[in-house]
């Protein structure tokens, strides 16, 4: 049998030392285990295989949908309301509540042609509209025979002047 409690056995020096050996190499270990987990939780190249994820649309800061119609010959060279001439050459229109010099996308509902003009007047003087566009807006998006278009206007941050 082994040694009595309270006595030392013969090679107590040695299973000293061995057990001093295991410390060292487990504290160590230890070392190197905080070292490594530190590394990786600081590295950046570590990913997820797969394409980065897409950028959310950007929304937009206003949007409204309803009747457009456009103005054109009998307007030009008028004062808008914003003290400008107009010109029914330029991409502009009237909104009731956009500030002058807003860019507003226009896009017309049935077959997603879109447009951006400038807010430099007030109106439609039209209950049922929502904006008037310049002949050349009108024309751009194909309504200048029809007279009205059903459109979205929305305002989008990224088409402000800075």
């Amino acid at each position: 049998m082994g040694p009595a409690l309270g006595r030392e056995p013969a090679n107590t020096r040695h299973v000293v030392a061995w057990a001093a050996q295991i410390i060292a190499k487990l504290q160590a270990c230890a070392g190197l285990l905080v070292i490594l987990l530190l590394g990786v939780s600081g590295c950046t190249f570590l990913r997820v295989a797969g394409p980065a994820p897409e950028a959310l649309p950007e929304q937009p800061t206003f949007s409204q949908s309803g009747i457009a119609s456009w103005y054109g010959k009998y307007h030009q060279g008028q004062l808008t309301a914003d003290g400008e001439r107009f010109d029914m050459k330029a991409m502009t229109a009237a909104h009731r509540e956009l500030p002058f010099g807003t860019v507003a996308r226009v896009t017309r509902v049935d077959t997603g042609q879109a447009v951006k003009v400038r807010i430099n007047d007030r109106g439609p003087n039209v209950k049922d509209r929502i904006i008037d566009l310049s002949s050349a807006a009108g024309s751009a998006l194909g309504m200048r025979d029809k007279g009205m278009i059903t459109v979205r206007v929305e305002v989008f941050a990224s088409d402000q002047a800075p």
